[in-house]
């Protein structure tokens, strides 16, 4: 598929699909007139990507646990270094405490949600 049409399905722009691409955190093959191709499994990565960033993985990182997120996974160690350790550490973590609030958060409009429905002013 062209970039418009991986940007659509993914809802990311076009500039930063060519990013993402000058990253190395997707590939995609290059037609005979230069446009770029993309294969189907991209849409996937560009999601898992962006659920990366947003979580707030620098591009750096993400680069090195892409493996990780293929399926059949293929996991490479050498380039693990006892700061990227420390850095995903901190990070899982960190997105453990933001899930764990996000189920409060959810908890508490749901038991709102049930309360207000539950009120008969009459």
């Amino acid at each position: 598929m062209r970039i418009g049409e991986l940007a659509e399905r993914t809802g990311t722009s076009r500039r930063l699909l060519r990013y993402y691409e000058e990253q190395g955190l997707i590939i995609a093959a290059r037609g005979a007139n230069g446009y770029r191709d993309y294969d189907e499994p991209t849409v996937d990565r560009v999601i898992q990507v962006r659920g990366l960033l947003d979580a707030g993985l620098p591009t750096r990182i993400i680069k090195q646990i892409l493996p990780c997120l293929d399926k059949p996974r293929a996991i490479y160690f050498p380039d693990a270094t006892p700061e990227m350790i420390a850095t995903l550490e901190e990070e899982r973590d960190r997105m453990a405490r933001r899930a764990e609030c996000l189920l409060r958060n959810r908890d508490a409009i749901a038991e709102y949600l049930d309360a207000v429905r539950a009120y008969d002013p009459v």
